[in-house]
């Protein structure tokens, strides 16, 4: 048997293998950057279709009454909870990631302003997040920090510990790191910051259908993360630019009840009674008044089809079995890689140790790290750079295919070995990369 035969017979032996079917993946594409933007559910096409011609089309402003449109945010966030490990109607969908992020950062800065005198000494003010954070949590966190008098610390994964004490206000981490793939481990990380007295927000973007999540941790009113944002278009599959969603203990929503605490952007679906159309602010209870804005039907009807998928998916073993599947696609493609790019230049960045890796695999090359990637997509092998040295390549467990690993590492193979990347056509920068 050839090693591609092998990688062949991986593929007849896997149980979600039948879940491929569910998407649209032209034949002569081999897609590795599903971390960046998911594959097209085959239901989404009808369902928005559906939506269009019959929800809006035909009855109009009826269906947000008749098609249940009023309610898609939690319908939505209710299918996504056990995804991430949270409970019914503690979770939500609207907006994008960004957005949810300021939301539930504001929440958790306004919970550390209350508990703290102003005369504390020393003073919780610390906003710490990793540098290599994704570029626009650290933007929005800088904002937050300056408009509460608070500072936003930047450190090293590995420094973490150190500042780990009573000037630490709030921990904002992404559970796995978008250029590198290294994963945190939630549980720990999140309770030696509430040992330091410390509040935890996690961006699950680049973890939420991919790896299991557990926000509740072991379901006691103590336990479990704080608050958390995630993506609806990476691994969930929902399309270009689709909704994101926010979490938030129920300790601190029922503390926000109690309080009448608001999160800063406080729009009229967020309102407990939005009809009663009455000009002062009353937040809804729960979750619901992290909602802002008024739902995006058509987007919403995308998320939801991809969101369908996890339900086939959990026939056939959940996220424990898409976990062993990407450790198995991962682990494959660092083997390849590194024994048929020996000698060109390429050095992983992303873990080896399991429990460490997310659902992807980086390396690094200092020099025409962009042109290999394009020679690549020129060759249908699709996967995405980040500057300022990072070829970064996903592995969707749920339509990614072992042979579709071993093919993928040959033209990187054949890539670097023929130089073709040094052609000029390759050097071109496009807006997106």
């Amino acid at each position: 048997m050839t090693p591609r035969q092998h990688a062949t017979a991986l593929d007849a032996a896997d149980p979600l293998a039948a879940l491929r079917d569910q998407f649209t993946l032209p034949e002569d594409v081999i897609y590795l950057d599903g971390n960046s933007l998911g594959a097209l559910p085959k239901a989404t096409p009808a369902r928005i279709q559906q939506v269009m011609a019959d929800e809006w089309g035909r009855d109009l402003i009826r269906s947000w009454n008749t098609a249940g449109w009023i309610d898609l945010a939690q319908r939505i966030g209710n299918r996504i909870a056990p995804l991430v490990g949270a409970g019914q109607n503690e979770l939500t969908v609207g907006d994008s990631t960004s957005v949810n992020l300021y939301k539930a950062l504001s929440a958790a800065v306004a919970m550390v302003l209350a508990d703290v005198p102003t005369d504390a000494a020393p003073q919780r003010r610390r906003i710490v997040s990793e540098r290599s954070n994704f570029p626009t949590d650290l933007y929005i966190a800088d904002t937050i920090a300056q408009a509460n008098g608070f500072e936003l610390v930047l450190i090293e994964a590995d420094d973490l510990p150190a500042h780990l004490d009573d000037r630490l206000a709030v921990l904002m981490l992404t559970h796995v790191n978008y250029r590198t793939g290294r994963m945190h481990d939630m549980a720990q990380v999140t309770r030696d910051a509430h040992a330091a007295g410390a509040l935890v927000v996690w961006d699950l973007a680049h973890s939420a259908g991919a790896v299991p999540v557990n926000l509740r941790g072991d379901g006691s009113d103590a336990g479990g993360a704080d608050f958390a944002v995630g993506c609806g278009y990476k691994y969930l599959n929902g399309g270009p630019g689709a909704p994101a969603f926010v979490w938030a203990h129920a300790r601190h929503t029922a503390r926000m009840d109690r309080e009448q605490m608001r999160q800063p952007l406080s729009g009229w679906m967020g309102h407990a009674a939005p009809f009663e159309f009455t000009s002062d602010y009353r937040p809804a209870l729960g979750i619901q008044r992290f909602v802002c804005g008024t739902p995006p039907v058509l987007s919403m009807a995308a998320l939801e089809c991809g969101v369908d998928v996890f339900t086939q998916a959990e026939a056939l073993g959940g996220l424990a079995a898409l976990r062993r599947k990407s450790l198995a696609l991962t682990a494959l493609f660092i083997e390849l890689v590194e024994a048929r790019g020996e000698g060109h230049g390429l050095s992983l960045v992303t873990p080896r140790e399991p429990a460490m890796r997310g659902s992807q695999v980086s390396f690094a090359r200092t020099e025409g790290g962009y042109a290999i990637m394009q020679a690549l997509i020129a060759r249908a092998v699709i996967g995405d750079f980040r500057a300022p040295d990072i070829l970064r390549f996903g592995f969707t467990p749920l339509y990614t295919r072992f042979v579709d690993v071993w093919d993928a590492a040959e033209h990187l193979a054949a890539v670097l070995a023929s130089g073709e990347w040094r052609e000029a056509r390759f050097h071109q920068r496009a807006a997106v990369t």
